[in-house]
């Protein structure tokens, strides 16, 4: 093979500067370039608590051409940077004590806005900081923040603490503390004494003093922010630990495909069988809103129906992999088969090896707790895939509470797992053809691969090839969900139940419950899964009542 023939002209030769200015390394060159100082943007607040609110000049826009020169390279795509600061003076936030026993670090959540804590709100977290509660817990870090912001005395009280100097670089604000009594003069019905009457009165001695800031409480108290905005003061809810703002819009897990599917999206259509399954590799408009693991279905009249998961999402295509049909005898899970579609793609997750982690909601009667058991009493005395079945709920009564329990763990617990009794007894009587004898030893058996565990000792434990049922999850708060999760341990299956429209811990909502946080931050995770049951199967009158009462 001959070889290319020389270049015709000389390549011009670089003077040396210009040759060691492009060889030197990226760090020495951006090393020469000063660092920005991160305060430079901030302006310290003087003692009356005031900002330069002076806007700074617009950039100039730039300048679009149809072409670039021809000798221009194209610029590199600019980074990601963080949204920009609001021009004009930041709002100043007065937090009530409930605010910090909720959330901890809640004080870091008001991005470039400066936050102000009335002494009396101090003094109720010293009142509150005694105790295992998990308010105490709250409380005790909230004090460890505040005494890690307030180290340095350099500053005056009355210039303001830079919310960022522990590190949180979210957090742009300032954070002040009541040093001097403000004289308010709150309406003659309310008693001065009163706790939520002193913030109120800082609320209201705070508007008047800075007519130019909004002044802005921030409180869980519902009674508080109706008296605040009586007065005239704006108040409100401490939204951001809430995962979702309305609880309609969560994650189903489900998606009803159009019915012109085939048509949009089977003109590069690649299909498929292996292991009993047929895959189809897809790509058209539906396929950016779509996530791993999420079931898709398309029923028509007159054709078969098509019931499938999302198994693999790769730029514009998508893998869809059809589904093992539990509702027939042949694929019953511990004699348990599914009633309906949404049962069907529950049974589906609960019985793959590859699902770590999977949250169930629906309403009463949809069968969460009767298919989680039977698939994992399926896996742990069939397949072997799991060594136990182990049960936890919150203790969380729905009326008055009855009081000290006797006995050890599990029988402290025994009261709590009558929905779990309940489902075993439904589960005993699916073996038709095995005498009384037989279902007895069958029930031994199963109570002696299913371990009942108290939430209240969790704490450091981790589970080896377990199968983990955490039962009425919505009245977990999201610090205690994260909490059971990062138990698991190898081989381990961890599946919440739970109905968001019975939440019955205090101060948690349908957007705040951790069964929500789960759902909101597992969706799309190839390894986890999510599916909310719409039709009941516990009887028709239990349908009825869900329906009219």
């Amino acid at each position: 093979m001959p070889l290319p023939k020389p270049p015709v002209t000389r390549a011009t030769i670089l003077p040396p500067s210009e040759y060691e200015a492009q060889a030197a390394p990226k760090t020495a060159r951006s090393a020469a370039r000063p660092a920005p100082d991160p305060q430079d943007d901030r302006p310290v607040a003087p003692l009356e608590l005031k900002r330069d609110a002076a806007p700074l000049p617009a950039a100039p826009a730039p300048v679009r051409t149809s072409k670039p020169p021809a000798a221009a390279k194209p610029a590199p795509a600019p980074k990601r940077r963080a949204a920009p600061r609001r021009t004009g003076p930041a709002k100043l936030f007065v937090l009530d004590t409930n605010v910090l026993m909720h959330d901890p670090m809640s004080i870091f959540r008001f991005d470039e806005h400066d936050i102000y804590l009335p002494m009396i709100t101090l003094e109720e977290l010293d009142g509150h900081k005694k105790g295992m509660s998990e308010v105490s817990r709250n409380v005790r870090q909230v004090s460890r923040e505040l005494d890690a912001l307030a180290a340095d005395g350099n500053l005056a009280p009355t210039d303001g603490i830079p919310l960022a100097k522990t590190g949180h670089r979210e957090a742009l604000g300032r954070l002040y503390f009541q040093t001097t009594l403000l004289d308010a003069k709150l309406p003659a019905g309310l008693p001065q004494g009163k706790a939520d009457n002193q913030i109120l009165g800082v609320v209201q001695s705070l508007r008047e003093q800075h007519p130019g800031r909004e002044v802005v409480l921030v409180s869980k108290d519902i009674n508080m922010r109706i008296k605040a905005r009586a007065m005239g003061l704006a108040a409100e809810d401490y939204f951001n630990d809430k995962a979702l703002d309305d609880g309609d819009l969560l994650y189903t897990g489900v998606l009803q495909l159009p019915p012109d599917f085939w048509d949009k999206h089977g003109k590069t259509m690649e299909s498929w069988q292996q292991g009993g399954h047929t895959f189809y590799r897809i790509s058209g408009p539906l396929v950016p809103a779509l996530m791993v693991n999420q079931f898709v279905y398309l029923e028509q009249p007159g054709e078969a129906p098509l019931y499938a998961r999302v198994t693999e999402l790769s730029g514009k295509t998508a893998v869809l992999k059809t589904l093992r049909d539990y509702t027939h005898a042949k694929n019953a899970a511990w004699g348990v088969t599914a009633r309906n579609r949404e049962q069907n793609f529950a049974l589906n997750l609960l019985m793959d090896p590859e699902c770590d982690f999977i949250t169930l909601t629906g309403t009463a009667g949809t069968g969460k707790t009767l298919m989680t058991l039977a698939a994992g009493l399926s896996q742990v005395l069939d397949e072997r895939r799991y060594t136990e079945i182990i049960v936890t709920r919150v203790t969380v009564p729905v009326g008055e509470d009855i009081g000290f329990l006797p006995g050890n763990e599990e029988e402290k617990m025994g009261p709590w797992m009558g929905a779990l009794d309940d489902n075993l007894e439904v589960l005993a009587k699916t073996d038709a053809t095995a005498g009384e004898w037989g279902r007895a030893a069958t029930n031994d058996l199963v109570r002696s691969k299913i371990k009942i565990k108290s939430m209240n000792f969790m704490r450091g434990r981790t589970f080896l090839n377990k199968f983990v049922l955490i039962d009425e999850a919505q009245n977990l708060t999201p610090k205690q969900m994260k909490t059971l999760i990062t138990r698991a341990g190898p081989g381990t299956k961890i599946v919440c139940l739970g109905n968001l429209a019975q939440i019955d811990t205090p101060y948690l909502t349908e957007g705040s419950s951790g069964l929500t946080f789960a759902v909101d931050r597992f969706k799309g995770w190839p390894h986890a899964g999510h599916v909310t049951l719409a039709r009941g199967e516990r009887s028709r009158l239990a349908d009825y009542a869900s329906e009219v009462l």
